[in-house]
């Protein structure tokens, strides 16, 4: 895969590939990572690629040429273009996979007060938000929705395992993991994880699954269809059981 990310802080996205996974990714040729600087298409030997916006209000906009080259500058039919807004849809795990198993994607990093609409009506084929707040720039954004899409590539991590019984990737939140040692201060490990009884294991992560949704995140519940098994641990959950 490849992603290519248009920014006016290159330096910020570049450092990507000094952290393990990602590094490893592109050590690996399984994730190329490219870095555009908006400023190399400013409008004039300033370096400029902001103005005020028409009608008036506060701060500055970024124009529509710089973007527009910079986007034209990495773009092919296999491309996905992506500005990272906070009026985008919200990042999930669904998404993170769908994203992918895309060839292309191109991330597009607003400033200021945001970008001229031109750019998003005409050359964003989707708008991206990682929640319902407002950033600085859409450089943090990006760094996140790359870390989950590499973590999801083929080849990346051990194994679909390795990332299969995490949070929100089956719709529930992960049930709750211990290591050594077995006795800390008086606090001990489940014993059923020692037993070496799998299914017994199996289920047991299962109820603290959904009893850890019901607890911490019951909308999740909502949004997931639940096989039998996991209706039957949710209606003895509510109806007291521990």
């Amino acid at each position: 895969m490849k992603i290519s990310v248009l920014t006016l802080f290159p330096d910020f996205i570049k450092n990507l590939s000094n952290f393990s996974m990602i590094g490893r990714a592109i050590d690996e040729e399984i994730l190329e990572l490219e870095v555009t600087d908006i400023r190399d298409f400013a409008i004039n030997k300033y370096l400029q690629v902001d103005d005020y916006p028409y009608g008036g209000g506060p701060g500055m906009l970024m124009q529509v040429k710089p973007i527009v080259e910079a986007i034209e500058s990495c773009k092919s039919e296999k491309s996905k273009v992506i500005y990272m807004s906070p009026q985008g849809k919200v990042l999930t795990q669904d998404k993170l996979l769908s994203l992918s198993k895309e060839q292309h994607l191109i991330l597009v990093n607003g400033h200021y007060e945001g970008i001229d609409q031109r750019v998003i009506d005409n050359y964003i084929d989707e708008e991206i938000s990682i929640g319902d707040y407002v950033l600085t720039g859409g450089e943090i954004p990006s760094m996140v929705l790359i870390d989950g899409v590499t973590r999801l590539l083929d080849g990346v991590l051990a194994g679909e395992e390795s990332f299969s019984d995490e949070s929100h990737f089956n719709g529930l939140l992960e049930y709750p993991q211990y290591t050594r040692p077995k006795e800390f201060r008086g606090y001990t490990v489940p014993d059923i994880l020692l037993s070496g009884d799998h299914e017994k294991i199996r289920k047991y992560r299962l109820k603290e699954s959904i009893k850890n949704t019901l607890l911490k995140r019951p909308d999740l519940l909502d949004k997931k269809i639940l096989n039998k098994e996991e209706k039957d641990i949710l209606n003895d959950l509510l109806e007291g059981g521990k």
